[in-house]
């Protein structure tokens, strides 16, 4: 049986909590419940936490939502969740009516599981999100908050939903996490600064990305990156780094992807400057964007195509200091596996296989989602 969280008590229960002047908790004990729409709003006068055992709902009809929100946290510092519980988007209408990739209006409105908006000083611990309708998690304009043992639950065949999506923050860490969804596992937008992702369990999904980026006008620079002890399976990408041809410019610099398995990944590590889904994009145009200072270390498991490794750069702004150190990744198939490079050099060392650049780079040069 699910009960219905009325908006009203529940914004009530928050107000109260966030205008105490000592730390204070909200409680969703067990059960199953449904929630509308809520913005959970600060700032408050000390630190607050909800504490979330139950199963919360959304509605399972995308037309309830007129905007992309769902559970919201906006401009709350010192903020913990915790609980083990589930915030259940109900998306499996939403996922027939989205894959039809013309259909932007109809997307445009799905909404988030969890945004967290402008968050400082905030603990997200032991939640899962499932079958979100659009991504599950969405961190905007925050800084130093941490996503540690959060599990992303959706079907593989998911569009549009990628597990963690952040931009303009600062100071992310994403810990000890498991996530299976139908897009990007993690998706790290413009204006992201000193991210740490490590020991995340990724698959099914698109990997772990750096972009998409250059679409827009005045993205601000993504710079320091870490993402290391990570175990990547059956997803179409590993490592990987995205950004559109032609469009705006922008800058990608101090990456690093270390330590990581792969396992019957498609595209293991990928540097893609001609990034075109749906093949709409400028692609005989280069890509504005400028990366430099990227590293792939200590990269090993199995592919499922033969490009394991693939660097396709920007011709008016080649990708600068690219290193692959100790890649060890075999094909699964009977050809063996293959690297290609365009526009880049990469600086090299320890056991490399497959050889660096020793495949030419076909004529189609993206076809990744």
């Amino acid at each position: 049986m699910s009960l219905f969280i009325s908006f009203s008590p529940f914004l009530d229960a928050w107000k109260e909590a966030c205008a105490s002047v000592t730390p204070s908790t909200v409680v969703i004990p067990k059960g199953t419940y449904l929630l509308s729409k809520v913005n959970l709003e600060g700032p408050c006068k000390a630190p607050i936490e909800i504490n979330v055992q139950g199963t919360i709902k959304a509605p399972a009809d995308p037309g309830a939502f007129k905007d992309p929100n769902w559970v919201r946290f906006y401009s709350i510092e010192n903020f913990k969740m915790s609980g083990g519980g589930i915030f259940d988007g109900q998306g499996s209408i939403a996922y027939e009516k989205n894959k039809d990739p013309h259909n932007r209006a109809f997307r445009v409105k799905l909404p988030v599981n969890i945004r967290f908006d402008f968050v400082t000083n905030a603990l997200i611990q032991d939640i899962t999100s499932k079958d979100s309708k659009l991504f599950h998690v969405n961190v905007f304009a925050c800084k130093n908050i941490t996503l540690e043992r959060f599990t992303v639950e959706a079907p593989a065949d998911s569009p549009n939903t990628d597990g963690i999506h952040m931009g303009k923050s600062d100071g992310v860490n994403i810990i000890g996490c498991e996530i299976k969804t139908g897009d990007d596992c993690i998706s790290i937008g413009d204006g992201t600064k000193n991210l740490d992702i490590k020991d995340i369990t990724c698959g099914p999904g698109h990997g772990i990305s750096i972009g998409s980026l250059g679409k827009y006008p005045n993205e601000e620079p993504v710079e320091g990156v870490k993402v290391t002890n990570c175990t990547i399976t059956n997803t179409s990408n590993g490592a990987r780094i995205k950004t559109w041809p032609g469009e705006s410019p922008g800058i990608v610099s101090d990456v690093h992807f270390e330590d990581i398995i792969v396992n019957n990944v498609s595209s293991p590590i990928l540097i893609d400057q001609k990034y075109c889904p749906w093949s709409k994009c400028k692609i005989n145009e280069e890509s504005k964007v400028k990366l430099s200072n990227i590293s792939f270390k200590n990269i090993r498991g199995t592919s499922a195509l033969p490009e394991a490794v693939k660097f396709i750069c920007s011709g008016s702004s080649p990708c600068q200091n690219v290193e692959l150190a100790d890649i060890d990744i075999k094909h699964t198939g009977p050809e063996p596996a293959t690297s290609q490079c365009l526009n880049v050099k990469p600086k090299t060392s320890g056991k490399l296989n497959p050889t660096p650049c020793s495949s030419p780079v076909p004529k189609t040069l993206s076809a990744t989602a």
